[in-house]
């Protein structure tokens, strides 16, 4: 495969909350691209009842040595900068927001269709199963998009 596209200098990545799937990709972006890139995180909006990360992103991202205790979601609004190069839609309705915040803005958006863990039943175990493999499939993607570390 030929060489990667070239890392943007500013990356968001954007879900429905900002609990599971951005944070995800958050942290791990962090890990593969360094201090090269500035990576962010939001949602659409957020659950008046949740506060921080989901517990099951906490659990499967302590795993890689990722502390999430402490992330707090953040809308489309409360972001500090809203100057990315690159902004990642992790679910369709993401997306749509993309589409409409760079509408006057020479910004590259991405969509990158990710499964909403949170949909899984059954034990803890198949929860986390179901966290894990989206956990995963964000890193796969990431060294695709970006290049390995």
């Amino acid at each position: 495969m030929g060489s990667s596209p070239r890392a943007p200098g500013a990356v968001l990545f954007a879900c429905n909350f900002n609990r599971v799937r951005s944070p995800m990709a958050e942290v791990l972006a962090r890990r593969l691209l360094g201090d090269r890139v500035y990576v962010d995180s939001c949602g659409l909006k957020t659950e008046a009842e949740a506060e921080g990360a989901d517990p099951f992103v906490c659990a499967v991202m302590a795993e890689l040595g990722f502390d999430l205790e402490q992330h707090q979601p953040k809308t489309f609004d409360e972001l500090n900068d809203d100057s990315f190069d690159l902004i990642i839609s992790l679910t369709p309705e993401a997306q749509h927001r993309a589409v409409e915040l760079t509408r006057h803005r020479a910004a590259e958006i991405e969509y990158w269709p990710t499964h909403d863990p949170t949909l899984a039943d059954g034990s803890r175990e198949n929860r986390l199963a179901a966290y894990r493999e989206v956990r995963d499939a964000l890193a796969r993607r990431l060294v695709e998009r970006f290049g390995p570390a």
